[in-house]
């Protein structure tokens, strides 16, 4: 529940608040005033009872934006928050409900204490006739009696269970101070009898304001303040604590009292604050004397024809929730998926599935594949000669090249190791249900993920360049690799290694048709010829070596750029983005819950 702010008797102020109920991370459950607060109550038709019918009054659009709010919040909340977590906020949403249904404009005070604490009494003062029974027999009252000072109460009355046989109407015509008012004298908190605690109990969940009876002797009772005073801190705006049977007491005991009394409400929360925080209105009277119990009607009219008790109740009820709450929907810090988080992501998926190491390989596949097109004929044949006895050796059983790249397999430790720190960092913080939440999303996506890839690893692995005109080296179709073409120039230092090799040749067979007497001309040049074609093709052959090294490189860095993009592909697809939906849907039931807490 939510109270006026009030003084004490003899016009001193409640004793300060404890400064230690605010939150620390400024998420405070501020109360949501009703529009227009302060300003003069706009005059109704006087009736000819005395009474007046007021306009109809509705929430303030705060309230019901927060109210909405938490309603969108519940909603959000039950796949992932359990049913006794939600259960207060579902209650609280569905009194708001069926409230506002009635008139809000009528305000139901609840005369609440103990045994023998004179609550009848106070009831019949205020009423100014013998409404409830009143008597040194305990339990005195057993059944709620109302009394109403409008006609438009049988709605509130039937909703709260109060039966026609306990519902009273006060002398007419009606105290035009009280119009509005409906007034409950409560069975004994503490009462023996069965039935009783349960019917207040109830009763205090529905009523907008409550006025507890305290007496001389039993002001400080534990149960009162345990059981119910400490509980309804958050409603300190719509509490009203009263010292009965002052009659009983000196003067300077009736002060004494009510400091003490003042001391334990502020304990329990209760007291007025010393900023002007909202307090709970402490008078003392005497209901069997009358001694201040105008003062309390004065202050009761002065309650009612403000006209926003109901919302000041339902603001409270909101705040006391959204409170209870915050520990399911508050992270500590910034939780979320941060860039660096991401990138570490794909790196460790990129990691697993080789893609550094495929780079390499291609790179050594190009350069390998160059020196083979572009290197002598001699060196050819003798590359050829160990492929070919590496082949057929016995229990010869590992591949290379582009054999063994494709057969490559991603790192299931390491895959499980991206998985286990993603989740790990992108919950840090998170409440529980929402970090679990995280989890299971990082857990499900992961199912199948090292199988996936498999499968990049395998279509992006490095496989040799091919002679034509085809797709360049690199791109992808159906996310395998094609195979690069061949430079041209490949193409033409073989053919150049031809022409030295014939050119060799010839210098060879020249030399020797010189000796055979067959062929003429100078005796050297026929060894220069042939030692300048055997020089020239190592030389060309180094010399492409050494060409081939930017384009090896280059094929190197985009076979690894391919890999890492697949497997980033594969990492966001199944794990990123389905941790991101859920922090999304954290993020939006975070921003509703800030709503309901009022300090949107």
């Amino acid at each position: 529940m939510t109270v006026a702010n009030g003084r004490g008797e003899r016009g001193r102020p409640a004793a300060p608040r404890r400064a230690d109920r605010s939150w620390d991370d400024g998420l405070i459950a501020r109360r949501a005033r009703p529009e227009g607060e302060g300003r003069a109550r706009p005059q109704g038709a006087e009736r000819a009872d005395g009474g007046r019918e007021w306009p109809a009054a509705g929430l303030g659009g705060v309230l019901l934006q927060r109210l909405d709010a938490l309603r969108e919040l519940v909603g959000l909340s039950r796949a992932r928050l359990d049913a006794g977590t939600l259960a207060e906020a579902g209650r609280v949403l569905d009194e708001a409900s069926a409230r506002q249904r009635h008139a809000l404009d009528v305000t139901v005070v609840a005369i609440a204490g103990s045994t023998g604490s004179g609550k009848s009494t106070l009831f019949n003062a205020l009423a100014r006739s013998q409404l409830s029974e009143a008597g040194v027999r305990r339990p005195t009252t057993a059944a709620a009696i109302s009394c109403a000072w409008t006609d438009r109460a049988d709605g509130l009355l039937d909703w709260m269970g109060i039966p026609a046989r306990c519902r009273r109407q006060p002398p007419r015509p009606y105290d035009p101070a009280l119009g509005g008012l409906v007034l409950l004298d409560l069975p004994d908190h503490d009462s023996a009898a069965p039935g009783h605690r349960e019917q207040v109990d109830r009763l205090l969940g529905l009523v907008d304001a409550v006025i507890w009876v305290v007496d001389p002797e039993k002001y400080a009772d534990a149960v009162l303040h345990e059981r119910y005073l400490r509980p309804l801190a958050g409603y300190a705006e719509v509490t009203f604590v009263v010292l009965n049977q002052t009659d009983r007491l000196s003067p300077d005991a009736v002060d004494q009292v009510l400091d003490d009394l003042r001391r334990l409400l502020d304990e329990d929360g209760l007291a007025l604050g010393e900023h002007g925080e909202p307090g709970a209105a402490v008078l003392a009277l005497s209901a069997l004397t009358g001694e201040g119990v105008g003062e309390l009607r004065e202050t009761l009219g002065q309650f009612t024809d403000r006209r926003c008790a109901a919302e000041l109740r339902l603001a409270a009820d909101v705040d006391g929730v959204s409170a209870r709450l915050r520990s399911a929907y508050v992270a500590e810090g910034r939780p979320g998926l941060t860039d660096r988080a991401r990138r570490d992501f794909e790196d460790r998926l990129a990691e697993a599935v080789g893609a550094r190491a495929s780079g390499l390989a291609a790179e050594r596949m190009w350069r390998r594949d160059a020196e083979r097109a572009c290197g002598t004929p001699f060196g050819r044949v003798r590359g050829w000669y160990r492929r070919v006895r590496g082949r057929e050796a016995p229990g010869a059983a590992a591949l290379t090249g582009a054999e063994g790249a494709q057969r490559r397999t991603a790192s299931r430790p390491l895959v499980e190791q991206a998985v286990r720190v993603l989740a790990r960092e992108a919950s840090a913080g998170l409440p529980g249900p929402w970090a679990q939440a995280v989890h299971q999303a990082a857990v499900r996506g992961a199912r199948g993920l090292a199988e996936a890839l498999d499968e990049v690893g395998a279509a992006g692995a490095p496989v040799p360049p091919a002679r034509g005109r085809r797709a360049g080296a690199g791109r992808t179709r159906g996310g395998a690799a094609v195979r690069p073409v061949r430079p041209r120039w490949w193409a033409l230092a073989a053919a150049g290694q031809v022409v030295l090799l014939l050119t060799q040749l010839l210098g060879v067979a020249w030399l020797f048709g010189m000796l055979l007497g067959q062929s003429a001309g100078p005796w050297w040049l026929p060894p220069a010829v042939a030692a300048g074609a055997g020089a020239g093709a190592p030389l060309l052959a180094w010399c492409c070596r050494v060409a081939a090294r930017g384009p090896a490189r280059g094929y190197g860095l985009e076979t690894e750029r391919r890999l890492r993009a697949g497997a980033g592909g594969c990492g966001r697809e199944r794990v990123l983005e389905p941790v991101a939906a859920e922090l999304l849907r954290y993020r939006e039931v975070r921003a509703q819950y800030v709503i309901a807490t009022g300090e949107a």
